[in-house]
């Protein structure tokens, strides 16, 4: 066999950072190889579930992936269920004027479900707008998180509970936010992972490239995970960038990228797996693309047939990642019918519970408003609060001279 040489210059391996340069040699790779995606998009799982032959799985030397056990496959699967049946409860919610907005990620679940499932506890999640099955994987109450999308508060949940933030609206913020976790647990001496979620219209913002290239000089545990579902609201990828790929934007950084089809569970498992392990034996950031589909809607309030054609939809649908998983674990024998009945049921379930809690009626204090801006409220804040106050206790005055 003849050994892998490096073609790096000495001027080349000073720019990059240690952890880098030692993952390369420990694959037995040049610099350049372990930077670079893999040639091959890496999927292991055919959209009807049979299994695809390991020479086609896309890897590359320094690029391979073992295959996920069936325990963690079937483990996957159930939340699949639970998230899919999350995401059309809330779409019927949507409809029925019980929320205000929702971002669905039907067809993007094997995206959230794995990363969530990639994650130790005691690592952080940083989640965008669509990611709210990534954030009930990781523990949290489909109630509380479904809280800001009805507009009742600011968030429904502590994000120190369950160590994953709020779903981040403003394109890219959240992935700044993630590099400052990181860089204080490594300040901390921590072996802290952080997954910073983000679409393929965020690529194109500014925070990414600030974000991108603070870990890689800093030489942070964080996976940038870009779930490339081909739109940004309704401008196609091929108008926001004519890179080879997304994934191959990492080495402009200094960090490894890698492609992987986004709707394949296994692929998802493995190449997660190994990224957060790599993160955490202190190889740097990686960059990771999966491809996959935004189903539905950008929100309700989005009309797509005005930017895409419904046969294309379509095709998607014959690669749903939930449908391609049940199949491999149904020719497998490994999921019976009493397994999907109990999954079932226990998805209905919470599917309930968010309808009773969104159905309840409340009444907002118009006052928290101004209660969590600052720690320490800023006299301004506290004179708009004062005249909030005020107004609000004269209109109760009326009401009760009203009513006399």
């Amino acid at each position: 066999m003849t050994e892998n040489v490096s073609h790096t210059t000495d001027g080349d391996a000073e720019r990059t950072t240690p952890g880098v340069s030692e993952a390369s040699h420990r694959f037995g790779i040049t610099l350049e190889d372990y930077l670079l995606p893999a040639r091959g998009r890496i999927s292991m799982m055919a959209p009807d579930g049979s299994l695809i032959p390991a020479g086609e799985h896309g890897t590359a030397p320094g690029h391979e992936y073992p295959r996920p056990s069936n325990e963690r496959l079937l483990a996957a699967y159930e939340q699949l269920v639970l998230g899919r049946r999350i995401n059309d409860q809330n779409a019927a919610l949507v409809r029925q004027g019980r929320m205000a907005v929702y971002p669905s990620s039907h067809g993007q679940e094997a995206c959230q479900v794995t990363v969530a499932m990639a994650l130790e506890k005691r690592d952080w999640l940083f989640p965008t707008y669509r990611d709210t099955v990534a954030v009930i994987a990781r523990g949290v109450d489909p109630n509380e998180v479904m809280t800001s999308f009805r507009g009742e508060w600011h968030q429904g949940y502590d994000p120190h509970e369950h160590n994953t933030s709020v779903e981040a609206t403003p394109l890219t913020t959240q992935l700044l936010h993630a590099v400052g976790v990181a860089h204080a647990a490594r300040l901390r001496g921590e072996d802290t992972v952080v997954i910073a979620l983000c679409g393929d219209g965020a690529t194109s913002e500014g925070d990414f490239h600030e974000a991108l290239n603070f870990a890689a000089v800093f030489n942070l545990p964080v996976i940038f995970f870009v779930q490339n579902n081909g739109y940004a609201i309704s401008v196609p990828l091929s108008a926001q960038s004519v890179a080879p790929s997304l994934a191959h934007k990492a080495v402009g950084y200094g960090m490894a990228g890698e492609r992987v089809d986004g709707n394949d569970t296994m692929a998802l498992l493995s190449v997660l797996d190994r990224a957060v392990a790599l993160a955490r034996g202190g190889s740097g950031p990686l960059l990771i693309e999966a491809e996959t589909y935004r189903m539905q809607a950008h929100t309700n309030a989005d009309d797509d047939t005005r930017y895409r054609e419904s046969k294309e939809v379509v095709a998607w649908r014959a690669k749903d990642p939930l449908l391609r998983l049940r199949a491999y674990l149904v020719n497998e024998g490994l999921l019976t019918e009493a397994d999907e009945e109990r999954m079932a049921a226990k998805a209905e379930e919470t599917a309930s519970a968010l309808r009773d809690a969104m159905n309840a009626d409340i009444t907002p204090d118009p006052l928290e408003l101004f209660d969590y801006v600052f720690t320490e409220p800023t006299p301004q804040l506290l004179e708009q609060r004062a005249m909030l106050a005020d107004e609000l206790a004269r209109d109760e005055e009326a009401k009760q001279e009203a009513s006399k």
